[in-house]
């Protein structure tokens, strides 16, 4: 790999890119399309849930196995076979639609193989870009992957609802070929199969090779004798359950101070805006503090930013705080990418990728809930305040941990 090759003509990392660009977009049209979809059949916002929360929880069981395969498997073939099998799902239901043949168990079971392919396609690509960026140049290919989520994030569902305006197949039908886009680009990359100087596993003697479980354990010893990682993990944990929490509550705010369905859609819309912008400067801001005060400062500014919502300055006002948030979300995103990335020895990278977002991600889907039943008891207005309130709560934490602190994103000695 040649490090003298700027990044925008690593051909490798820029395929990979368009074609999780590319994928992501589809992703992000039947977010939307697939709850209008189960309302259309069943007029149940309960069975929308349950699709959703099917793609969740497939994806949450898979991950642990999914970092253990994709480190003993071809990585490259681990990554188009993933591909591959979300184009499949969400193609059969797209002719399902289409044919008028659609019925609630095959969003179940398709929600069910996306989730599957989606922790094997998370780890696969962390090893991928790993394998074609030189590590000089990580903190510019994460920070274009997140100005790639973003962007995806702010134009997918407003062109999801209007490709269902022409059907409901025609989003799902688009978004499958997006992941055949995305699997011939993987194809095209090339990246390396595994790591330099490993073997595959079935060309390993019997005794090189360890059981599923043992594999995952080492990787957690791994993390957790890396005392400043680990606080990390624990920090965006509560970061996760609580963000995903004070959606539903805004919305209910929004709507007490009089908020029409456009202006929370607008407010939703400013994490898009704000986390776009904040992406094209997540390098810049990533240098001026290292890993671990960046954590503390981060989620600092999200508990007064959520609280800030609850200040009684109208119903567009909220928009101004997720804005303020949102800017430093790519950052903080991109230098813990990084971190992980480099710190993490190569021949267990899926699976400590695995095991960060299962921990990381694990309490995400109480989230909703818990901001469901505060929004209920107590309003919007005070849910918001409150949920601000316990973010704040996990800054100072935060700052009190002294490993945390000290972190600067070297590993330690493996003893």
């Amino acid at each position: 790999m040649d490090t003298a090759v700027p990044l925008r003509r690593n051909v490798a990392f820029q395929l990979l890119w368009i074609g999780g660009a590319v994928s992501q977009v589809g992703s992000e049209l039947t977010r939307l399309a697939m709850p209008l979809l189960v309302l259309a059949l069943t007029g149940s916002p309960g069975w929308a849930g349950v699709v959703a929360g099917a793609r969740i929880v497939a994806s949450i069981v898979a991950q642990l196995p999914a970092g253990v395969l994709v480190d003993r498997w071809d990585r490259r073939r681990t990554l188009i076979a993933a591909h591959s099998g979300q184009t499949l799902a969400v193609a059969v239901l797209g002719a399902l639609i289409l044919t008028d043949q659609v019925a609630i168990w095959h969003l179940i079971a398709a929600g069910v193989v996306e989730g599957v392919c989606w922790a094997f396609v998370g780890p696969a690509r962390t090893t991928a870009i790993r394998g074609v960026v030189p590590v000089e140049q990580l903190p510019s290919a994460y920070a274009q992957e997140e100005a790639r989520n973003h962007a995806a994030r702010l134009a997918g569902p407003p062109l999801g609802a209007l490709l269902y305006g022409f059907g409901r197949a025609v989003p799902f039908v688009a978004d499958a070929l997006t992941y055949l886009v995305a699997m011939i680009c993987a194809v095209a990359a090339k990246v390396p199969r595994r790591p330099a100087g490993q073997q595959p596993d079935a060309e390993q003697p019997p005794a090189a090779r360890t059981g599923m479980v043992r594999e995952v354990l080492e990787a957690v010893g791994w993390l957790w004798r890396q005392r400043g990682l680990r606080a990390v993990v624990m920090v965006v944990m509560m970061l996760n359950l609580l963000g995903s929490a004070y959606l539903l509550p805004l919305i209910v705010l929004v709507g007490e101070r009089g908020g029409t369905t456009f202006n929370t859609g607008a407010v939703m819309a400013a994490t898009g805006i704000g986390g776009l912008a904040g992406a094209l400067l997540s390098e810049r801001v990533g240098k001026l503090l290292p890993p671990g005060r960046l954590t503390v400062v981060f989620s600092t500014v999200f508990g007064v930013s959520i609280m800030a919502m609850a200040l009684p300055f109208g119903s567009w006002w909220p928009m101004a705080p997720l804005i303020l948030f949102s800017l430093g979300t790519p950052a903080f995103n991109v230098v813990i990418s990084v971190v992980i990335t480099r710190m993490t020895p190569e021949a267990m990278l899926g699976r400590v990728d695995a095991v960060m977002s299962t921990a990381g991600f694990g309490l995400a889907p109480l989230g909703p809930v818990l901001g469901g039943v505060l929004a209920g008891v107590l309003g919007g207005t005070a849910s918001v305040a409150v949920i601000g309130g316990a973010l704040l709560l996990t800054g100072v934490a935060a700052g009190l941990n002294g490993d945390l602190r000290r972190f600067t994103g070297e590993a330690q000695a493996l003893v």
